[in-house]
């Protein structure tokens, strides 16, 4: 039986308050599908220009003299910005710098060193079977470091972590809790508030991570009391590959916490060169090493965007999106179940689709330039970037996965 569309992409997209920004976004124009953007966003057309003139006056003019004038603070200022525009939370608790996997480690272990010096009966991190990988291995490798116990929470993995789950394992051993706001194989969007409550009435400490939903999906750090927070900023935040993650601490633990990297950028006085380390005040104290400019300058282009669209008009096109994706799915592919949460409510910005063919069927896609991307067990992750992807993008990528089926 076939199900009637409710709404054509055509009419959707004229409907669409930020279809101009779609144009802004290099490659757009083309007739490539991208169902990619939760794992590298497209860059903003203007990126190119705004690097050309960085190496040409900044780097080439300025030259060293520009850590001085402007880089130095560079971490903690877009870190300010990043806070404002897409994470609810005020200044001076977010930094940018390193990559997901080295904040993950510096603020897990951070938060379990400090667990651990406050109660030393804590000795457990809880963590759910469905994290994202990067996070288990890290979690899994401070655990053996430190003599301390996974307490894993199993999920479905078309699902997540629920509230019940989690109150089911946290206690009087919980030294910190590690959840994903959304899932990255599902899209579960997990209770955030919720979940944090649970775990600070257990007396432990809950790391966010937010690769998934940063830019995407509004989030609101200190309203919810995150004690501390991971992102990245290649996906929504289209800062570009390998562009740097960033780390959010609330700051009524800056001053309790031991960031296990000691780097000289971390330091009160970096130029001091002194035989000890004395933390910097702050959320500078958990910056390492030298930080990554030039990977800074995509992502200031694109929180420009963002706070022109507001993160909750972001929000309402991504919504609109995935189910329109889902309608879709729905009424041309029945052969295929839905993987992620049919609820708006408890999706993220994307959707993913299941059926025992889809690693073959993502292979063939690839070769007519329509990008998903594969997830196991057999899911087609169709990741929608809400500022640079059109209603007609995503009806012409949905009947190419019906005829790479077929």
């Amino acid at each position: 039986m076939t199900i009637p569309i409710q709404s054509s992409a055509a009419d959707l997209d004229a409907a669409d308050p930020l279809a101009a920004f779609r144009g802004r976004f290099a490659g757009a124009d083309t007739d490539l599908v991208y169902f990619d953007g939760n794992s590298l966003g497209r860059p903003v057309a203007a990126v190119a220009e705004r690097l050309a003139a960085f190496v040409h006056d900044e780097w080439g003019g300025r030259l060293i003299r520009g850590w001085d004038e402007r880089w130095m603070d560079l971490p903690t200022t877009l870190g300010d910005d990043l806070a404002r525009i897409c994470l609810g939370a005020a200044p001076g608790q977010t930094a940018i710098g390193d990559s997901t996997t080295v904040w993950l480690y510096k603020l897990m272990r951070a938060a379990v060193d400090h667990a651990v010096r406050t109660d030393p009966a804590r000795t457990e991190i809880v963590i759910d079977t469905d994290n994202f990988p990067t996070d288990r291995y890290v979690a899994e490798g401070i655990a053996a470091e430190r003599g301390l116990t996974l307490r894993w929470i199993e999920v479905d993995t078309s699902e997540g972590v629920t509230a019940d789950q989690l109150r089911d394992v946290v206690g009087e051993r919980t030294a910190l809790v590690v959840l994903n706001h959304v899932a990255y194989r599902s899209a579960w969007l997990a209770d955030a508030p919720a979940l944090t409550r649970i775990a600070h009435d257990a007396g432990a400490l809950v790391l966010w991570d937010l690769c998934h939903s940063a830019g995407a999906v509004p989030v609101a750090l200190d309203e919810w009391d995150v004690d501390l927070a991971v992102g990245c900023s290649y996906k929504y935040l289209n800062g570009g590959p390998g562009s740097p993650a960033f780390g959010y601490v609330n700051a009524r633990l800056q001053g309790d916490l031991t960031q296990p990297i000691q780097g000289w950028m971390g330091h009160a006085d970096p130029f001091l060169m002194g035989p000890g380390y004395t933390p910097a005040a702050g959320i500078r104290r958990f910056i390492s090493g030298t930080p990554p400019i030039l990977g800074m300058v995509a992502m200031q282009s694109m929180l420009e965007l963002l706070e022109q669209a507001g993160i909750e008009a972001v929000r309402a096109k991504s919504v609109a999106l995935t189910s329109y994706a889902i309608e879709l799915a729905d009424a041309t592919l029945p052969e295929v179940t839905l993987a992620s949460p049919r609820d708006s409510a408890l999706r993220g910005g994307h959707v993913t689709l299941h059926h025992g063919r889809m690693r073959e069927v993502t292979a063939r896609l690839w070769a007519r330039d329509v990008i998903p991307d594969y997830r196991d067990p057999g899911g087609l992750r169709i990741g929608l970037s809400p500022l640079s992807t059109s209603f007609d993008e995503v009806e012409r990528g949905l009947a190419a996965v019906a005829e790479a089926l077929g």
